[in-house]
């Protein structure tokens, strides 16, 4: 497994996502894709299987401080008065005594940024957390929540798949420092049923799931979130470190970016998003 840098965190390149995962599949698969190789697992407190997940990794057999942690707070936890409790609840949970990075969940919030950046410096002090950073944030946010913490801000996590043009958002992430955390790579399945992408993983006799993860890991400061409930397919979805595509090969896949391609946009919750015009 490679490591991204930033900050002074160095975060796993490839990360298990456990978005919509019912209690049954994370007792079922975390501990698979641990015996696989996985060690960045990235869950959220509106997920609902943080207990789930901190009992997998506890019964692993495997040192915490081989597990890199990622949970995100919920809009409602932005309070001042419920922040830091809300991240001692979701410490319960994991049955850890530190998370190694903890992401604002989405900037749609009647509490100021300025509080919800208090809050992670807060827990950060308090040694709850070692590493923070955001998650869904347009440009102009994430300049803002880079200027008001303390604490280097790590990664900005938002959606990116082939068919999102997130050119300009990126490129701000990773001058400002930050690393680059990709979901919903897979674009909801829609990869699978691409004829170019078919054509590249024939090429490389690699599968579509391997030529789309090995696209978003070959790009600079990039982290990319794998989810699948298929233990057969965990060990090839970290299989992607012994092979390259060419330059022709990403630039073929960025040419597979459409307008209106955007999957996950939920009212009151997403910014004004940037730019992805293809």
């Amino acid at each position: 497994m490679q490591n991204v840098h930033a900050g002074n965190a160095a975060i796993p390149a490839i990360g298990f996502g456990t978005y919509g995962m019912t209690a049954a599949d994370i007792h079922r698969v975390i501990p698979a894709a641990l015996g696989a190789g996985f060690r960045h697992i990235d869950t959220a407190q509106i997920y609902g299987n943080e207990g789930e997940i901190g009992r997998c990794v506890a019964a692993s057999g495997i040192p915490r401080s081989e597990v890199f942690l990622t949970t995100k707070v919920w809009v409602s936890n932005y309070p001042e008065q419920l922040f830091e409790a809300s991240v001692d609840e979701s410490l319960r949970k994991l049955e850890t005594d530190y998370i190694d990075l903890l992401l604002l969940h989405w900037p749609g919030s009647h509490v100021p940024l300025a509080e919800q950046i208090a809050g992670l410096n807060a827990v950060v002090r308090a040694g709850k957390v070692r590493h923070i950073g955001v998650s869904n944030f347009n440009r102009a946010l994430m300049a803002e929540a880079i200027q008001l913490s303390a604490a280097p801000l790590v990664t900005n996590q938002f959606e990116y798949h082939p068919y999102l043009n997130q050119s300009l958002l990126i490129d701000s992430t990773l001058q400002a420092g930050l690393a680059v955390t990709g979901y919903c790579g897979m674009a909801v399945g829609r990869v699978f049923a691409e004829p170019t992408l078919k054509e590249i993983a024939a090429r490389h006799e690699r599968s579509v799931a391997q030529i789309v993860l090995r696209w978003l890991v070959q790009q600079r400061g990039m982290v990319a979130l794998s989810r699948t409930t298929r233990i057969d397919r965990l060990a090839e979805n970290l299989a992607v470190f012994d092979f390259e595509l060419t330059s022709a090969d990403m630039t073929e896949i960025y040419a597979l970016a459409t307008a209106d391609s955007r999957i996950v946009d939920p009212p009151g919750l997403a910014p004004r998003w940037d730019s992805t015009g293809a």
